[in-house]
């Protein structure tokens, strides 16, 4: 992934927090020789404060024997995604037809390397912590080892613990265009009001504010 210097994130704090909202990505596994890669969409946990990921897979899913076989890893989480048309862009002084289409787009990969969870205690508690992460008022009771409703359910699943060891980030919001042609990019977002097209106005001010 290219990122230009005004694309780059301010430090560390912006991507995290916007990771923290959007845990659902794809996880890319290199396949075995002769295979092509493995993409698996999936939600995630991302803890900071741990350098990790917690995810769990079906124990059928065709990626674990690649996984196994090359532990190193990328997640990649993509949103905030919209298309600019090129008038939009236009230069002062010049032809509107003469601006650039192009995407805006926030963008996290994660490099890590994974650690399969098979321990059921340890799966147990995994899951617990991604439950309390997407249902944060509850309602669903825990997972333990051999007690109703999902002991009996834990074998047939693996969990995933993601060990960052890099990370690349982008923020693609014109942030290297003129105050003005800013300013009209954001008024056509919000006169257009697309899927996406509020968050990436947001994105586009907020890093201009920042």
């Amino acid at each position: 992934m290219l990122i230009h210097p005004w694309d780059a994130p301010h430090d560390d704090c912006e991507w995290q927090r916007w990771l923290a909202v959007h845990d659902f990505g794809q996880l890319a596994v290199n396949g075995l020789p002769g295979e092509p890669p493995h993409v698996q969409p999936l939600h995630f946990v991302h803890a900071p404060d741990r350098g990790e990921v917690l995810a769990h897979l079906a124990r059928p899913n065709p990626l674990w024997p690649a996984l196994l076989a090359d532990p190193v890893v990328t997640l990649s989480v993509v949103d905030d995604y919209v298309y600019v048309p090129g008038p939009w862009q236009a230069p002062p002084g010049t032809p509107s037809e003469h601006g650039t289409p192009t995407s805006f787009y926030a963008a996290v990969q994660l490099r890590c390397t994974a650690h399969v969870v098979d321990d059921p205690a340890e799966k147990a508690e995994l899951l617990n912590r991604q439950v309390g992460h997407f249902q944060p008022e509850g309602g669903s009771a825990e997972a333990a080892v051999g007690e109703a409703p999902y002991g009996r359910l834990l074998p047939g699943i693996r969990g995933l613990r993601l060990e960052v060891t890099g990370v690349r980030a982008k923020f693609k919001y014109a942030n290297h265009r003129t105050e003005e042609v800013q300013n009209r990019v954001a008024a056509e977002l919000s006169a257009r009001g697309g899927p996406r097209d509020a968050a990436a106005r947001e994105q586009l001010l907020r890093r201009r504010r920042a």
